[in-house]
């Protein structure tokens, strides 16, 4: 890809930064800043609320795109994701007060590659929202140990640079364009399940389970030696403010190392946050993921500052014998398919926040109006669980609102109604 931005395009850029500028300097978030920095020191007095927009960005952002270059259409969509929240469904996320970009990295689990079919048989780029299924590449385990190598893992300084100067040239002197990293990502699982897919995973994991065990804490000395040179290159950034931390959250904290102390040191994996999950796992017995899976977990989930945990799986029913033992453990995922009772249970007056996922069902499903009644009492639900708990709502895996924004303003509403007379 060229990083070359057209006149055009960059004046396209520039409107959107000066309105990405207004949204960032509203007391508003200066307000919300300081709530997340309190929530996330487990002194926050209300949950704090967000609607991720990724699945249906095709109803909210794409159709208002208009630069033509590949690149800069990029720029145009990041810059739109950073204030949509606050734009259209006025919820928790903060805009920031600048445009802040990735190092271009790459890790490839055992240095093999995914393939995937789509369900149209078109083009990836083609199939936003669209079934894709990933063709196996590992089958019998046994027969295919061949085919696991080393991991492969770089960093591309020179296109990162390259992108930073074209962003900086168009835009910087509207918006301070910046550098930054968000949480470190690991889910070993799910690039497995890319690899095998589900059944010959759950097969493998059944037949051969200390050759499984093998290659899981490959994964993990491959991961660690991954984040080795992201250390030895200086692209560990802080993850004090508003970087993403998996699953609908972010990074607002006091306890990590800010970007002061680059000034001294290069940052580590020990110094900001990191996420894992295991949903791909769910359909296996507790004692199997502790035997299995959780050693790989632990091996890499330790060693991070702090520790977001869980997606769609129920970690209720491995809470006791694995995910809890993590020291560093900040936030953990309560799904629909969670004991929410239970895990109120456990984490009530703890150091680790209740991070509710509601069920997409009320909010995403097509063709229907909202059921306030039935959301109101769903919600309340989960305030009564997850009282004296500190708590976080994150709506996601949300495909569309029917181009609906109302109704998903309204959807938030509801929520913060329900916390104004519910939560104690």
């Amino acid at each position: 890809m060229e990083y070359g931005i057209s006149n055009e395009d960059k004046r396209i850029l520039r409107e959107l930064a000066e309105k990405h500028k207004e949204f960032a300097s509203q007391e508003r978030n200066t307000v919300l800043k300081e709530k997340w920095y309190r929530h996330n020191a487990l002194q926050g007095e209300i949950p704090m609320v967000v609607l991720e927009s990724w699945g249906f960005n095709n109803e909210v952002i794409i159709p208002r795109l208009k630069c033509t270059g590949d690149f800069a259409r990029k720029v145009e969509f990041d810059l739109y994701q950073d204030f949509v929240g606050q734009e259209l469904f006025e919820d928790d996320r903060v805009t920031p007060d600048c445009f802040e970009m990735n190092y271009d990295t790459e890790f490839k689990l055992y240095g093999l590659d995914m393939k995937k079919e789509f369900a149209t048989g078109k083009e990836e780029e083609d199939c936003a929202g669209i079934s894709v299924r990933f063709l196996p590449v590992i089958e019998d385990l046994e027969d295919d140990l061949e085919k696991i190598g080393a991991s492969v893992f770089s960093v591309d300084l020179d296109s990162s640079r390259k992108k930073l100067e074209a962003v900086t040239e168009a835009i910087g002197d509207i918006l301070p364009v910046r550098r930054k990293m968000d949480c470190l990502y690991s889910v070993p699982t799910q690039m497995l399940i890319h690899l095998m897919g589900m059944e010959n995973m759950m097969l493998n994991i059944a037949q051969y389970p200390e050759l499984f065990k093998k290659i899981m804490d490959q994964a993990a000395d491959d991961t660690l030696a991954y984040y080795d040179l992201l250390e030895e290159k200086g692209v560990i950034l802080p993850t004090t403010e508003y970087e993403s931390v998996g699953q609908g959250t972010f990074a607002f904290n006091r306890e990590l190392p800010g970007p002061e102390i680059l000034k001294e040191r290069k940052l580590t994996r020990r110094d900001v946050w990191g996420y894992m999950d295991s949903q791909e796992t769910l359909s296996i017995s507790p004692k199997m993921f502790e035997e299995i899976i959780f050693p790989c977990y632990e091996k890499i989930g330790s060693q991070f500052g702090l520790l977001s945990y869980g997606c769609c799986e129920p970690v209720d029913k491995v809470w006791d014998s694995c995910i809890s033992k993590f020291k560093n453990l900040r936030k953990v995922s309560i799904s629909p398919w969670c004991d929410e009772e239970f895990m109120g249970e456990r984490l009530r007056g703890s150091n680790v926040i209740y991070h509710r996922k509601p069920a997409a069902t009320f909010l995403g499903i097509s063709g229907k109006e909202l059921d306030e009644e039935a959301f109101r009492a769903y919600i309340r639900k989960s305030l009564h669980a997850a009282r004296g708990c500190k708590m976080e709502i994150t709506q996601r895996d949300i495909y569309t609102i029917d181009r609906n924004i109302e109704k998903a303003r309204r959807y938030i509403q509801i929520i913060r109604e329900e916390i104004e007379d519910h939560w104690k």
